[in-house]
């Protein structure tokens, strides 16, 4: 997967916590930014597989749907969604988890009536239709989203002034050689070694884990940086690259709330197998395997059967 993100409730919050401590000035800067040019509004107040919206005062668990994508939305394009992650975010035993789903995976997509590859949906419905597609897979609400684009991803590893990974084998992408063991990585240097796939014996799979690699540099270094020259580079790329449905004054509320849990992650992964159906490749999951993963998402967002909106009964009279 070619593009990457910047988790909302940890990064882009870790920064703001940072910069605060530069003043009122740099704290209005953040605003202006996330408000005037990141956050974008949705057709929709909630997910609805919630009754009530989720409640960050209360600080009751959310998720995050984390979108790659292949077309610069500055300008008003829409691609597909290379990268699909979703991130839960659990503040009662301080945790959170990440979910990467692979982008040939093949579901329905919902407002289409159709099955097709998971990516496809953004393209079709914008974040709108992605957040329902997703939502319908893996059976839990989705709360917020965040988009940025190839150009913002390398943007925000320079601004940070690179990471520190631990490369578990050698191998060449493009132009460059990435050696075993710890190695420091510009953003164009962090793009190539995201996007390698065909080297790997685990496929997407491996790709998806380096992925959350330099995500979780990302993390770190976005915690600890000390220079106010390096926000405001920051906050040139976030503003340049990113679009939310989260406001400022969210951002500062789940930043006080649920930091905590950048300290316990995981990840999960989500087995399946290649399948060719009408001459189209897809990565087919089974259902044992979508209830396991949704089981453990739900459980983590300590949701009940009775908490869902949409149950089996409601699809089948519905279908």
């Amino acid at each position: 997967m070619k593009k990457f993100f910047l988790i909302t409730g940890l990064i882009m919050l870790l920064i703001i916590g940072s910069i605060a401590g530069y003043g009122f000035y740099m704290y209005q800067s953040v605003q202006g930014t996330v408000n005037n040019q990141m956050h974008v509004d949705v057709d929709r107040e909630k997910s609805e597989k919630r009754e009530l919206e989720v409640d960050i005062e209360e600080k009751e668990p959310l998720s995050f749907l984390l979108l790659g994508v292949d077309t610069d939305e500055v300008r008003g394009e829409r691609g597909r969604t290379d990268t699909i992650m979703v991130v839960t975010v659990n503040p009662s035993d301080e945790s959170m988890k990440m979910l990467s789903i692979p982008r040939d995976t093949r579901t329905e997509m919902v407002g289409r009536d159709f099955d097709d590859k998971i990516n496809h949906a953004y393209a079709f419905g914008g974040p709108e239709m992605a957040m329902a597609t997703v939502e319908n897979f893996l059976d839990i609400p989705i709360d917020y989203f965040m988009t940025v684009n190839m150009d913002g991803f390398q943007e925000m590893v320079d601004a940070l002034g690179g990471v520190t990974v631990n490369n578990s084998f050698a191998f060449r992408q493009n132009s460059y050689e990435f050696a075993e063991g710890e190695i420091q990585l510009d953003g164009s240097q962090a793009l190539a070694y995201t996007r390698m796939r065909n080297s790997d014996p685990q496929g997407d799979l491996g790709r998806n884990a380096r992925q959350r690699e330099v995500l979780t540099a990302m993390i770190h270094e976005g915690a600890h940086f000390s220079s106010i020259t390096r926000a405001g580079d920051i906050l040139d790329a976030l503003g340049n690259n990113i679009r939310t449905d989260l406001t400022f004054d969210k951002m500062v509320k789940i930043q006080s709330n649920y930091r905590e849990a950048r300290h316990n992650s995981e990840t999960l992964e989500i087995a399946g197998s290649g399948s060719r159906i009408d001459n189209v490749w897809y990565y087919i999951v089974d259902e044992d395997e979508r209830q396991r993963v949704s089981g453990e998402l739900r459980t983590h967002l300590g949701l009940n059967d009775d908490q869902v909106v949409v149950n089996d009964a409601e699809e089948d009279e519905e279908s």
